[in-house]
């Protein structure tokens, strides 16, 4: 069940973190933006446990926005080393 959970949890994280990507990022395919997600996932937890963020009992909102921004960063990453990005070198 948790691997359902990071499969959603990161396809839903990697579509905000392309939302969020400065610039165009359409030609990303979608399994690459998933991985992206699921990676921003679980680099965001790391991350905001070693940032001190503590467990709440309701929705834990600091991590969630670290693992869109860390989504995003992926994402970025992906699509240059990829080559998939739309800018033009002029």
């Amino acid at each position: 069940m948790e691997i359902i959970g990071l499969l959603v949890a990161g396809l839903i994280i990697g579509l905000l973190g392309k939302f969020v990507a400065p610039g165009a990022r359409d030609n990303t395919p979608l399994w690459l933006t998933v991985l992206c997600g699921i990676g921003g996932v679980l680099i965001g937890y790391y991350v905001s446990g070693a940032l001190g963020v503590k467990d709440t009992n309701g929705i834990d909102w600091i991590r969630w926005i670290i693992s869109i921004i860390v989504a995003a960063v992926l994402v970025v990453a992906a699509s240059t080393l990829t080559n998939r990005n739309n800018r033009a070198v002029r």
